[in-house]
């Protein structure tokens, strides 16, 4: 299988507002002491961005097509992107190599025993810190039982970590994410549910820390256990700012959608609330927004910027922070439309953006060479653009 060409003519380029405006369906909370200053300047994708990007333009280009629910994306340290689908239990790799007709794309290797089905099925995978000398990736998948978390050497079978989170029809979140401090961190749904989201005897409904080995992480809130966080419905996208903070995108189930700061062993309120509470028993959303135009799944952070991808709204959202973790303006919505429904955003190694589409997961509708990456740059210095 090869990419779709990289062709000039294929680059769509967006003029962004950079006057913060009120944008409908979005909520905030209480800002921190920084609050106040300039309005978003959207950063200069570089492989070390510093931010200050001059003229809010997006270019966005087709990098592979007729991928079938591409889910997980991590990249070798050569370059080579490694992207999980999730309904043909299959992993690529893409890249870093160009064919005739652009990146190649190439199956790496079938997994048997995922339970493709819902919300399930092959999810996510990050690449081993230390890949250079122990070639190990990890992957989240579902099976008839449970989901589960794996160590796995490209093209050898998966050595499960952690069995029996939760599996369900939906709501089973399974990104996997190392942090800055070499944990390996992953995202569970409650798996229909509710309750368990807040059952510290459950795995579902929360964010876990473990070491490479499967073991709760030093450090963790409770020294035995997994959880980090709990109290979230379906969280799937995992990020961390310039300052080591992290940040994860929560789908609700009516009210609203969530982009939450993540602090350990808070409880994130589901299922007693959705967005605000208003409760210091519950940690409320740093950004809330209505389910129609959110549905937000993937995450990225850029300096000082998160980029959320969001299936049901069919957009990504650009969330400018503060120095000290909070929002400043409203929003920015971008691509409204243009690809349908946008579920994983990675930063690539040369600082742009990579974003799936998730057209053909039984509730987008497909078009011509869907599902697709896309590959972005937030900005016209031609960084990551060929």
């Amino acid at each position: 299988m090869t990419a779709a060409p990289v062709k000039p003519a294929a680059r769509l380029t967006v003029a962004l507002a950079l006057v913060v405006t009120a944008l409908a369906g979005c909520s905030f909370g209480s800002p921190p002491p920084d609050q106040s200053g300039e309005p978003p300047r959207l950063p200069t994708p570089s492989a070390s961005p510093t931010g200050g990007g001059d003229d809010g333009q997006v270019a966005v280009e087709v990098i592979a097509k007729g991928l079938a629910v591409p889910w997980g994306l991590d990249f070798l340290p050569d370059g080579t992107a490694l992207a999980t689908e999730r309904d043909s239990d299959r992993i690529l790799k893409i890249g870093p190599d160009q064919g005739a007709d652009g990146l190649t794309v190439t199956p790496a290797q079938t997994l048997t025993g995922v339970a493709a089905g819902g919300g399930g099925g092959l999810l996510g995978i990050a690449v081993s810190p230390n890949y250079k000398t122990d070639q190990t990736v990890y992957i989240f998948y579902s099976t008839t039982q449970d989901n589960r978390i794996a160590s796995l050497k490209l093209g050898g079978q998966p050595t499960p970590l952690v069995t029996g989170i939760p599996h369900g029809a939906s709501d089973n979140g399974g990104s996997l994410r190392f942090g800055p401090d070499g944990m390996l961190y992953a995202t569970t749904g409650d798996a229909g549910t509710p309750t368990a989201s807040t059952d510290p005897r459950s795995l579902a409904g929360k964010i876990l820390r473990m070491g490479p080995d499967g073991k709760p992480a030093p450090g963790n809130p409770t020294a035995t256990s997994l959880v980090y966080a709990s109290g979230l419905h379906d969280p799937q996208g995992l990020a961390w700012d310039q300052s080591k903070r992290l940040y994860v995108t929560d789908q609700g189930r009516s009210s609203w959608d969530e982009i939450d700061l993540v602090q350990p062993g808070k409880d994130y309120g589901w299922p007693a609330v959705e967005g605000n509470a208003g409760n210091p028993k519950y940690a409320d959303p740093l950004v809330q927004l209505k389910p129609a135009a959110a549905g937000c799944s993937g995450l990225a952070a850029s300096d000082t910027l998160l980029v959320a991808g969001c299936l049901t709204g069919t957009r990504l959202y650009l969330v400018q922070l503060t120095a000290a973790g909070g929002t400043l303006g409203a929003p920015q919505d971008l691509l409204t439309g243009e690809y349908g429904r946008l579920r994983t955003v990675v930063h690539a190694p040369d600082g742009s953006l990579w974003v799936t589409t998730s057209n053909k997961d039984g509730v987008g509708t497909p078009g011509p060479g869907d599902d697709r990456i896309l590959r972005l740059v937030l900005s016209s210095s031609g960084v990551g653009l060929s």
